[in-house]
């Protein structure tokens, strides 16, 4: 191991990116976790449906001009053929669900893959991809094709950008028309909270600088329409009852629906709320009801250590071949990664720039934690690259890293030119040419915060939660104190806001899906979650990750399968097994990187059977391409 001592920096070659890692930090300190799951990524730049054009879209897609500025919204749903093969619709609903009278209206994006086989009509099955935050339009868009396979194709899928989130309007905007000032708020961004000493009391105020200026932007912009401030009408709830409306409005009486991450509190406040309602519920990495609906987060990083551990453990069996942070025996990897760590505190690696146009690129310690945190999401496809970025650090070389950040999104190119007509002009989510226009770090801590109520922390108080989160996460503590600090400051609360009790008798039990260990929704929550509702069925995927799709599985997808064809619930204390493990399984046969292994194991252990070779095979092929195409709330404004 090479450490440089006795200077403030160390020096490596140059990278072919010169972007400034700045924001590369703050698009993370709001944004590295969700969804979200899986395909949401959110980032800093703010979205407007209105100013949208498909000018960078594939020469297939942008072929039929469709903008969603040109569909008028309607009362009722009137579908357009849109993006080639979809069909969607903007649906006027009531800003205010506890007064319809209230003349101020939203409009949501609604976006629809058609049912296929129209021989055992099953009707829609609703998605949601997490965040809060993520956008359903670009979310099933991006992989609506595949969850199809596996609820069968004789479902519609549906999905929806929720109020103020991207194609829907008004917006979520902290930052009205100047959108520069977003970019350039990020330049302050400190870095995670236990950096350096006093960084927390740095974080806190800068944290209630931004909910106050949020809050005020928006009840400025609400002003100006006639109308109350949005953030007092996007908690959780509310979206639940537009859910009710859509649903309604296809003429289906009872909601199927797969949410994953954040979007397994959106059902189980529909679940509690409708409980006679829900035919269908697939709950899939599993958010805590009570503890997010009260804004406590203690809990949530539970798993996050048993993750961490995982990269320790087969790292070091996989051997120097294979992992290039290899020691011989865990704990030496361990080891090596803390004191890296150290060394990042005292002396952060500089990357020159390669031109004079371009800005060097500073790697600290923050950058390195929050790398690590977003690699727990994804540790099959990431965990490889984290280890060869490990060891580049250790002799000195930042370029792995932003190979690596700049790959998966995680990196936000802060640049003084505008690329529309003006400044003010907004871009859209949905560009496929950029995926990081989906959504804003705006919008999940507008929801979450409100969803929670009220946060009475004071600094002091706060640094003691910071302290037992530290303490019991180190792998991922310091940055999920962000997500809680996001509410610090924020005064507005939600009209209409739903506590509990988060239980009920649903027309059809609901199935939980949890990772063995997930490092932001972990195993636990989902069995508390279950326990309020009557015959929910806890199936446990024994991987390692966020949600389900993390480690995609074909005996997970073939429950999922038949649960939504015939109802049929797993046996209780069902594990299914994964096609492959951090750092191991290479090319196997099938599709690549999957072998032919497949396994559910009941109480007594028995093996489930084989199903359809056909099925088999569609399952397998979704199962892997969800998994690669899945983002996982790398770096891009979502939580969970």
């Amino acid at each position: 191991m090479t450490s440089k001592k006795g200077t403030t920096s160390i020096i490596t070659q140059s990278p072919s990116q010169g972007y400034s890692l700045l924001n590369f930090y703050s698009a993370f300190l709001l944004g590295t976790f969700i969804l979200t799951i899986w395909h949401y990524g959110i980032p800093s730049q703010l979205i407007s449906p209105t100013n949208f054009e498909l000018n960078n879209l594939a020469p297939s897609l942008a072929k039929t001009g469709w903008q969603w500025k040109n569909v008028e919204p309607s009362e009722s749903l009137i579908w357009h053929t849109c993006y080639s093969t979809f069909q969607c619709a903007r649906l006027s609903l009531p800003l205010d669900w506890l007064n319809t009278s209230n003349p101020s209206r939203i409009s949501l994006a609604i976006i629809k893959i058609p049912a296929t086989d129209l021989t055992n009509y099953l009707g829609p099955v609703f998605t949601n991809p997490g965040g809060p935050g993520g956008s359903g339009i670009f979310s099933l868009r991006r992989n609506g094709h595949n969850l199809q396979k596996i609820v069968g194709k004789n479902h519609d899928i549906i999905s929806f950008d929720p109020r103020g989130i991207g194609a829907s309007t008004p917006l979520i905007n902290c930052w009205g028309s100047a959108r520069q000032n977003s970019k350039i708020w990020k330049l302050s961004d400190v870095g995670v909270v236990d950096s350096h000493p006093g960084i927390l009391n740095d974080a806190y105020a800068r944290a209630s600088a931004l909910s106050k200026t949020c809050e005020d932007n928006m009840e400025r912009e609400a002003n100006a329409r006639g109308e109350e401030s949005l953030l007092k009408f996007v908690s959780t709830t509310s979206v639940a009852r537009d859910m009710l409306e859509i649903m309604r409005k296809t003429g289906t009486e009872k909601l199927r629906y797969w949410g994953f991450s954040y979007g397994t509190f959106l059902g189980g406040v529909f679940a509690a709320m409708y409980p006679d309602l829900v035919e269908r519920m697939v709950s899939d990495g599993n958010v805590n009801y009570k503890e997010w609906s009260t804004n406590t987060h203690t809990s949530f990083l539970h798993d996050s250590e048993k993750i961490m551990s995982a990269f320790y453990h087969y790292c070091h069996l996989s051997g120097p071949t294979i992992c290039a942070f290899y020691s011989s025996a865990p704990s030496q990897i361990s080891t090596r990664l803390a004191t890296l760590l150290s060394n990042l505190k005292t002396h952060p690696i500089l990357v020159p720039p390669q031109d004079p146009s371009s800005l060097p690129e500073l790697i600290t310690y923050s950058s390195l934690k929050r790398l690590i945190s977003a690699s727990l999401y994804r540790p099959i496809l990431l965990f490889p690259s984290l280890a060869t970025v490990l060891q580049a650090l250790e002799t000195g070389n930042g370029i792995p890293f932003i190979d690596l950040t700049s790959t998966y999104g995680m990196r936000e190119i802060f640049t003084c030119d505008c690329p529309h007509d003006s400044c003010s002009d907004l871009p859209s989510p949905i560009d496929d040419d950029d995926e990081d226009l989906e959504a804003t770090a705006d919008v999940s801590a507008a929801i979450m915060c409100t969803d929670g109520g009220p946060l009475p922390h004071s600094l002091s108080t706060f640094q003691t939660y910071a302290t037992y989160l530290i303490a019991s996460a180190p792998a991922a503590g310091a940055v999920g104190v962000d997500f809680k600090l996001s509410c610090v400051g924020r005064t507005i609360p939600a009209k209409w806001r739903f506590t509990g009790p988060f239980e009920g008798n649903t027309s059809h039990p609901i199935l939980y899906i949890a990772n063995a260990a997930d490092n932001v929704t972990p195993l636990v929550s989902a069995r508390r979650n279950a326990e309020g509702f009557v015959g929910a069925r806890v199936l446990v995927q024994d991987s390692f990750g966020h949600t389900s799709l993390s480690a995609g599985s074909v005996c997970t997808a073939g429950v999922v399968r038949e649960y939504f064809q015939s109802g049929r619930l797993p046996e209780v204390g069902m594990v299914c097994k994964v096609e492959r493990v951090p750092f191991g399984g290479g090319e196997m046969g099938g599709v690549e990187g999957f072998g032919e292994s497949r396994g559910v194991k009941g109480e007594e252990g028995e093996d489930v059977e084989d199903g359809d070779e056909e099925i088999d095979r569609e399952l397998r092929e979704a199962a892997w391409e969800l998994m690669i195409s899945a983002d996982m709330r790398l770096g891009r404004g979502g939580i969970w």
